[in-house]
């Protein structure tokens, strides 16, 4: 799960991907890119390396760009080495945005998976004499677009040609993905995958006169697309829609708008978003699919604490506070605080310059993250039954070392519950856990997991509470219930070589 953000339309538009950038720092902290065109010039601008948003893009690295359309990514590496045995060239190497020069100068970034990229890979040596020089997937679609482009038919249509190659493109990658791209003189393309299993947002807002006079050909608009709405609210744009699932989008240098989706291709195939967007990765302030993550997670909690109210009326748990583990866990702590009359408290005090322990890429870090990340009161929690609340489980590290905290600083009782079901299957499309030896659900009941993290109660939201919390047909819920909309006939040899690369 990465964070992507393009602009078309202003002289201004790399600054306004790096404002973007900042606002989806949430979505990954290994590295960041931007690649912009100039039209004046005729030239790419290109810069990527490892680290936060702002500390790659240093003041007088932005200087140097130019150009009024401008991609950008922020990465969240699910394949590809630990960053402890990187060199300073395989780190670079793997970061998005991505370039290919033939048959026309194509940039792209992407937000997903390809289950099947090592099979891509190989058809691309084989079949095209294409050679891959990094493990980025990413790099597989650049090159099976680019080969889709290099057909020429006599008398189409600019975007006639570009949709069939991304048919395609449809046609061969296995997996979830939503894609932005620049196509050099010509204009910026946006596509999401058949399934919609990852978010596209287009957004709209009128040029400034300052915007106007810098851009002498300008259109009077500019167009932005991102991984999260709270992107383009930020940044002024107005939010037209999010991307169908499989929807082609062009933006040419005029600013016309064509786009299209192939409804009789995709009459079979389903919907399917992913639903640990609402649950964990989303800003709360963010609109997925018509769907508030705000709104979506006071559901969480109202519909958490029926499952909870039934426990304490049986005597089982006898909780005296509601804990959130910040940050995503808050806003259902407070619904469910609400629901309960139960006492809501900030006793977890958290580091904020610390990393999401999460989407950090070893079991290690992960560890060292969560021990230097929270700060347990102890005056508010000796002697007293605490029931804590997160968005989820996945590896069961930090809830783990979070229980043990809690306990060590005097609390009678730790219930630990989740606005999640049980995670007990890997997922490919994205989300980095595709070896369910991962996953602490994974073969073992409620109770074992209890036992495993030290809770006294452990209270999962079940999954039909979850659906409708969410309160959207079409969810991808594969890691909970194993149902995978993509084919995954390719995902053991993914799991095999993603260890093989992180070991």
């Amino acid at each position: 799960m990465c964070g992507i953000v393009g602009v078309f339309g202003t002289p201004y538009s790399f600054q306004e991907v790096y404002q973007g950038l900042l606002l989806l720092q949430h979505r990954g902290q290994d590295a960041a890119g931007i690649l912009s065109f100039d039209f004046n010039d005729k030239n790419f601008h290109h810069y990527k390396d490892s680290g936060l948003v702002s500390d790659v893009f240093r003041p007088e690295i932005l200087a140097g760009f130019s150009g009024q359309m401008s991609i950008a990514h922020t990465r969240y590496a699910t394949v590809g080495p630990k960053e402890k045995n990187k060199s300073p060239i395989d780190a670079k190497r793997d970061i998005q945005p991505m370039t290919i020069n033939y048959p026309h100068g194509i940039g792209m970034v992407h937000n997903g998976n390809i289950v099947n990229y090592f099979e891509l890979k190989q058809h691309l040596l084989q079949d095209k004499r294409r050679h891959l020089f990094t493990n980025n997937d990413l790099e597989a679609l650049l090159n099976i677009l680019s080969d889709g482009l290099k057909e020429k038919q006599a008398g189409a249509h600019h975007f006639d040609l570009f949709q069939k190659a991304v048919k395609n493109l449809f046609d061969q990658a296995k997996g979830g993905f939503s894609v932005l791209g620049l196509l050099a003189d010509q204009g910026l393309f946006a596509f999401r995958d058949p399934h919609g299993l990852r978010p596209l947002i287009l957004g709209e807002r009128r040029l400034t006169e300052e915007e106007k006079l810098a851009h002498p050909k300008h259109f009077g608009k500019s167009y932005c697309l991102a991984s999260e709405s709270n992107s383009l609210n930020f940044l002024g744009y107005d939010v037209i829609r999010d991307l169908a699932p499989g929807e082609i989008l062009f933006i040419d240098q005029t600013g016309e708008i064509f786009s299209s989706v192939d409804y009789s291709k995709l009459k079979n195939i389903a919907p399917k978003s992913c639903m640990f967007e609402w649950v964990y990765f989303a800003n709360p302030e963010s609109v997925l699919e018509e769907r508030s993550v705000y709104s979506t997670r006071l559901e969480f909690g109202k519909n958490l604490a029926g499952e909870i109210q039934a426990l304490i009326d049986s005597g089982e748990i006898k909780p005296d506070l509601v804990v959130p583990i910040p940050e995503t866990s808050r806003v259902a702590a407070i619904s469910l605080s609400e629901t309960l009359k139960i006492p809501y408290r900030e006793v977890l005090i958290k580091n904020r310059y610390i990393q999401r322990s999460f989407i950090l890429n070893t079991q290690e870090s992960r560890k060292r993250a969560v021990q230097l990340k929270l700060t347990a009161i102890a005056s508010e929690i000796k002697g007293k039954n605490i029931l804590l609340l997160d968005d989820s489980i996945v590896r069961g590290t930090t809830s783990k070392r979070i229980i043990e905290m809690v306990k060590e600083a005097g609390a009678n009782e730790v219930y630990f519950a989740t606005t999640c079901p049980p995670i007990r299957y890997p997922c490919y499309y994205g989300v980095d856990f595709p070896d369910p030896n991962e996953l602490v659900a994974s073969n073992r009941t409620v109770a074992l997991v209890a036992a495993y993290l030290g809770a006294n109660k452990l209270i999962y939201l079940s999954e039909s509470a979850t659906k409708k919390s969410i309160d959207k047909e079409g969810l991808c819920m594969a890691c909970i219930n194993g149902c995978y909309p993509v084919d995954i006939a390719s995902a053991k040899k993914f799991q095999d070589m993603r260890s093989l690369h992180r070991e």
